[in-house]
């Protein structure tokens, strides 16, 4: 086949972008596929135009190549992708309406409101300690956790740096603690459970891309009962958002309280691919190869009723 491996971008994550891009083209190399590399800029959609590509892998990281921004331009040029669909990724990407369709399904999630950054400086919209988050950022940017002991100042101060200072609005979150837990879902198959124990403070950006600074438990050590909550409600999270493809989930799990401890933070619907990439880790430990996994991520979006029936010339010229 021939693909274009979709990389790069200009969000916060394209670092991370170009890392699973490459990857990723390097394994389609490897099986014997036709790879077009396209460091994704404003001209796109004529690129892609003049690639005429059977089928696009996406690697690209936040938006617009996480939001239903490019799922959605790809859709009216009738290009099969990998991943997961416009309304899926318009859903996922948002913390808020992820919790507004999980929620009342019964998935656990921290509670919480929006607020106006502004409106930090003269109070905490939660009792201490909470978390500030932008509503459609994925990575751990912008991620803020408000502490008593912390140096954000109390009310937090206005010259102080964190993410109010970028977003206009943000989602504020009770503080869970205990341990950080995420699963990786393909196609129907939850693969395992991954502990991630940042060696200095919390598994933020620095810590999630920079090697040696966080240590992966894979399997996790935690009890069976817990292992197979997270799986059952990453599969459950997968499906109700209608993922296609990879997909990874992420918990909180306070350990003091069992079962009723375990919290679903957030939905990736386009999980990294990089050397420090937790579904690649648990691929490996299913005994799947990077390269097997990358040709299951491109084999489930064959097979999408979506693209079935598309008139050929929708795509290739």
């Amino acid at each position: 086949m021939h693909i274009v491996v979709l990389m790069g971008g200009w969000s916060a994550e394209r670092p991370v972008s170009l890392q699973s891009g490459n990857g990723c083209a390097d394994a389609l190399e490897s099986l014997g596929h036709r790879v077009t590399r396209i460091d994704m800029d404003h001209d796109v959609a004529a690129r892609l135009a003049e690639a005429r590509p059977d089928l696009v892998f996406n690697a690209l990281h936040g938006s617009p190549g996480e939001d239903g921004s490019v799922q959605g331009m790809l859709d009216l040029m009738g290009i099969p992708y990998t991943h997961s669909g416009l309304a899926t990724s318009v859903i996922a990407i948002d913390k808020v309406l992820t919790k507004q369709v999980l929620v009342p399904a019964g998935v656990p999630m921290p509670g919480g409101r929006i607020v106006k950054s502004a409106e930090i400086h003269e109070r905490d919209p939660l009792q201490r300690p909470y978390v500030l988050k932008p509503i459609n950022e994925g990575s751990s940017v912008g991620v803020a956790i408000v502490t008593d002991d912390g140096n954000y100042g109390n009310p937090i101060g206005r010259d102080v740096e964190g993410p109010w200072q970028r977003f206009e609005e943000l989602l504020a979150e009770p503080y869970v603690r205990g341990r950080e837990l995420t699963t990786a879902v393909l196609g129907e198959r939850a693969l395992g459970v991954t502990e991630l124990k940042p060696k200095n403070g919390w598994y933020d950006f620095d810590a999630k891309y920079t090697d040696g600074l966080t240590e992966h438990v894979c399997p996790a050590d935690i009890p069976d009962q817990i292992a197979d909550a997270c799986k059952s409600l990453a599969l459950e999270a997968h499906r109700l958002l209608g993922c296609k493809g990879a997909s990874r989930s992420d918990f909180r799990w306070d350990d003091e309280r069992g079962v009723d401890g375990l919290f679903l933070l957030e939905v990736n619907t386009q999980p990294g691919m990089t050397p420090l990439s937790l579904v690649p880790e648990q691929a490996r430990h299913i005994g799947m190869s990077y390269a097997e996994l990358v040709q299951a991520i491109v084999d489930e979006a064959l097979r999408d009723p979506a693209f079935n029936g598309r008139p050929e010339k929708d795509h290739r010229g």
